[in-house]
C-alpha cells in the first residue's frame, strides 16, 4: 500500500486547457470491482473478472481476501481470476488486514467476517483511521460480533453461528446494508435490512447474479431487502462497467471547457448511481446516452458530453444518495454556472475521506469562486461561464486532506480557470483512479 508521507507528496499546477476531444474509457466501477472479488472469493469453483478497477482501494479486497484463503491471480491479459473458499470458509488471518485508504473494503469486509468464526484485525492510514466505523459495528454486534472500537485499528472476533436481525439503516448507506447483507450470507435464517432512503444496490444485484436467494419489497415507501442465509454462490464471468464516480471529472470538464466534444465510453448508468448525470442536465448540461445496453444486470451507455452554458439551480436533497461521492466535482460545475446552485441535506460528506464541504468550500474559494459553506451544503454563485481566476501565485495551494475526489475535483478546476490552480498532493488518486491525471491530459491534446 502506499503511504501517504508528507514529504512524498506531488504537488502540481492544473493549468487552463484546451477543449476535451475525442474518446476516453475510464477505468471499471469501484464498487463492482470490489464485490467482485469478494463475492467470487465466496462462491466455489473459478470466478473470472475483466475491467477490475486496479487502484489501490480494490487491491486492499485482494489482498485482505487472498490472506483469507481465496485465490485472486492477475492474468496477462489484464483478466482476473478468482477460486473461492465457499461461504463459511474464510480463514483466520495470520496478519492484520490493511486496508489502506479504502473505507468500503473495511465495511464490506467487516460484514463478511462477522458471521465467521475468526478473528481479524483492520489497520488503514491516517485518514482510514479517522473514519466512523461505529455505524457497521452497531448491526453487526447486535449478529453476535465483537469489536475492540469504533475507529481503525480494530479487532473483529465474529460469531458462527451468528444470529440474523432485522436492521433499519439510520443513515442511507450502501457499505452498511452491504456489511449486514454479507454477514447474512452465512447466518442461517432470513437477515432483512430496511432502507428508508435507497442507496446504490449493486450488492443486491450482484448476489442475485451469484445465486444468493434475496429478495426485495417495497413496504410504506421503503425498501426492505431480505436474504437468506448459508447461500451457496455460484463462480461468475464478470464485466465490470466503467465507473460512472470517475467519468464524473470528464463529464463536467467537458461542459465547462468551451469547445469539449468528449464521448466516455462504457459508462455504468445504474439508477442508485446516476444522481449527477440527472443534475447536471438539469444545469443545462449536453450529456447524451449512446448505444445504451446492459452488461451483467447492469446499465452501459457511451457518454457524449458538450461544453454548455450552465444554470444554477437547487439540488433536491432527495437525490443526494445517489451521488454522494460526486458532490465535489459538481460544487465545480456549480461555481461556473449562471446563477446560485444551492445543496442542502449534505452532512454524511463531513465524515468522507475528509470533511468535504469544508476541504471544497476552502479549495473553491483559493481558486476565486463565491461560496457560502452552511452545516449540511454549500450555496455557491458562479461565474456564468467565465472561467474561474485560479490561484495566485504564492497564494498557497488547494489542500486536498489526503482525499482523491477533492485532488481530481480541483484538477478539473484548474482547466476551467485562468491563472491555473495549485494542488498540494497529487498522490492520493492513485487509491482509486491511478490512470486519471494522463487521461485527462490526454484529452486536452486532442
Amino acid at each position: 500500500m502506499t503511504s501517504h508521507d508528507p514529504n512524498a507528496a506531488r504537488p502540481r499546477r492544473f493549468g487552463p486547457s484546451g477543449p476535451l476531444n475525442g474518446r476516453i474509457r475510464v477505468p471499471g466501477d469501484k464498487s463492482i470491482s470490489h464485490r467482485s472479488l469478494m463475492f467470487g472469493a465466496l462462491a466455489v469453483g473459478e470466478t473470472r473478472v475483466t475491467g477490475l478497477l486496479e487502484g489501490e482501494d480494490v487491491m486492499a479486497t485482494a489482498a485482505a481476501l487472498r490472506a483469507m484463503g481465496a485465490t485472486i491471480e492477475r492474468e496477462a491479459e489484464g483478466e482476473w481470476r478468482i477460486h473461492g473458499v465457499g461461504v463459511g470458509g474464510l480463514l483466520q488471518p495470520e496478519a492484520p488486514l490493511d486496508m489502506g485508504n479504502s473505507g468500503t473494503s473495511t465495511r464490506l469486509l467487516m460484514g463478511l467476517a462477522a458471521s465467521h468464526p475468526i478473528t481479524a484485525q483492520f489497520i488503514g492510514d491516517a485518514s482510514l483511521s479517522k473514519r466512523p466505523m461505529g455505524r457497521v459495528t452497531e448491526p453487526l454486534s447486535l449478529m453476535g460480533a465483537e469489536f475492540s472500537g469504533i475507529t481503525l485499528p480494530l479487532t473483529e472476533r465474529g460469531l458462527c453461528p451468528a444470529v440474523p436481525i432485522t436492521y433499519r439503516l439510520p443513515v442511507a448507506s450502501a457499505q452498511v446494508k452491504s456489511a449486514v447483507l454479507l454477514a447474512g450470507l452465512n447466518t442461517a435464517g432470513i437477515t432483512t435490512v430496511i432502507e428508508p432512503v435507497p442507496t446504490r444496490d449493486h450488492t443486491e444485484r450482484m448476489l442475485k447474479g451469484f445465486g444468493a436467494e434475496l429478495w426485495v419489497e417495497q413496504v410504506d415507501g421503503e425498501r426492505v431487502i431480505h436474504i437468506r442465509g448459508e447461500a451457496d454462490l455460484r463462480p461468475q464471468t464478470i464485466e465490470v462497467p466503467g465507473d460512472p464516480s470517475s467519468a464524473a471529472f470528464f463529464a463536467v470538464a467537458a461542459l465547462i471547457v468551451p469547445g469539449s466534444d468528449l464521448t466516455i465510453e462504457n459508462v455504468g448508468l445504474n439508477p442508485t448511481r446516476a444522481g449527477l448525470y440527472q443534475v447536471l442536465r438539469a444545469l443545462g448540461g449536453s450529456i447524451e446516452e449512446l448505444d445504451a445496453r446492459q452488461v451483467g444486470g447492469e446499465p452501459v451507455a457511451d457518454l457524449r458530453v458538450r461544453h454548455s452554458a450552465l444554470t444554477g439551480i437547487e439540488v433536491d436533497p432527495a437525490i443526494a444518495a445517489s451521488m454522494i461521492d460526486e458532490f465535489p466535482v459538481l460544487f465545480v460545475a456549480a461555481a461556473l454556472a449562471h446563477g446560485r446552485t444551492v445543496t442542502r441535506g449534505l452532512g454524511e460528506l463531513r465524515v468522507k475521506e475528509s470533511d468535504r464541504l469544508a476541504a471544497m468550500s476552502a479549495a473553491l474559494r483559493l481558486a476565486g469562486a463565491q461560496v457560502e459553506e452552511r452545516e449540511d451544503g454549500l450555496v455557491i454563485d458562479g461565474t456564468g461561464g467565465e472561467p474561474l481566476p485560479g490561484t495566485k501565485t504564492g497564494g498557497g495551494k488547494v489542500a486536498t486532506h489526503l482525499d482523491h475526489r477533492i485532488a481530481m475535483s480541483m484538477a478539473v478546476a484548474g482547466h476551467a480557470s485562468r491563472a491555473g490552480v495549485d494542488v498540494d498532493d497529487t498522490s492520493p488518486i492513485a487509491t482509486s483512479f491511478p490512470q486519471f491525471e494522463a487521461l485527462l491530459d490526454g484529452a486536452t491534446a486532442q
